[in-house]
């Protein structure tokens, strides 16, 4: 199974040139560099709610932290609550959440000159091909909403078959997706697709208290919400190491 050349762990296992190093953060909502400590590593990935309302300052500050780290590569998405990003609902993002009606989306991407940024978009790093798509299930009138069964259906039908690394916002069904209450909020339509794809990680995160990883034989499963269900920053980043391709 594919899933047994991979290391996860929390940075305590020593680099090897013979691996690649991914480190792993999600949902850090403005409070990166707070009571945690992002392991070096070759690839630094993020998950999506690195600000609370994508606010212009605030994708600044996320920005100037991705510079001062030493990752080769730092590839992000954006999630629920970076609102500004959601150039297809920001008209109705901007009356909901009363935000600055001169924000602009393109003009807020274009923030991120530190990483590469992803949206229904792949990239290759070292020969590892990675897939980010910011969309999750409707909840209430958050940013990259999309409606069960079809609708984010098609999204996923989006992701390549030949993906490795696949980093959503939001988790598959069942999966690191089991809220306070007991309710699971995961997206079964995407589930359904990281079953026929099988890449060697799913990253996401979006359900705080659902940190942590998991191994079906084909995948491992990460939720690497750095903030807990009280927004505290206390979760450390979760790292994976793959095999250096040749």
């Amino acid at each position: 199974m594919q899933s047994e050349q991979i290391r996860v762990h929390r940075g305590e296992i020593e680099k090897s040139e013979e691996f690649i190093r991914f480190v792993c953060l999600s949902d850090t909502h403005n409070q990166v560099g707070k009571k945690f400590k992002v392991p070096d590593g070759d690839v630094l990935l993020h998950a999506g709610d690195f600000t609370n309302c994508g606010g212009t300052d605030d994708v600044v500050n996320f920005n100037n932290f991705l510079g001062r780290l030493p990752h080769r590569y730092k590839v992000v998405i954006a999630g629920n609550h970076d609102l500004s990003f959601d150039k297809e609902n920001l008209p109705t993002l901007i009356r909901n959440f009363s935000l600055n009606p001169t924000i602009n989306s393109d003009a807020t991407k274009a923030l991120l000159t530190h990483c590469i940024y992803l949206e229904e978009t792949g990239v290759e790093v070292f020969g590892y091909k990675i897939w980010g798509s910011p969309w999750t299930p409707t909840f209430y009138d958050w940013g990259f909403n999309a409606e069960r069964g079809s609708v984010i259906a098609e999204k996923w039908r989006k992701i390549p078959e030949d993906t490795e690394i696949l980093i959503t916002h939001g988790p598959p069904y069942a999966i690191l997706d089991g809220c306070d209450d007991g309710f699971h909020a995961g997206c079964e339509e995407l589930k359904t697709a990281v079953e026929r794809i099988k890449p060697k990680v799913h990253l996401f995160g979006h359900i705080h208290e659902a940190y942590g990883v998991y191994n079906n034989g084909f995948t491992h499963f990460i939720n690497a919400s750095t903030c807990t269900l009280r927004y505290r920053p206390t979760n450390p980043p979760i790292v994976f190491d793959l095999p250096r391709k040749s």
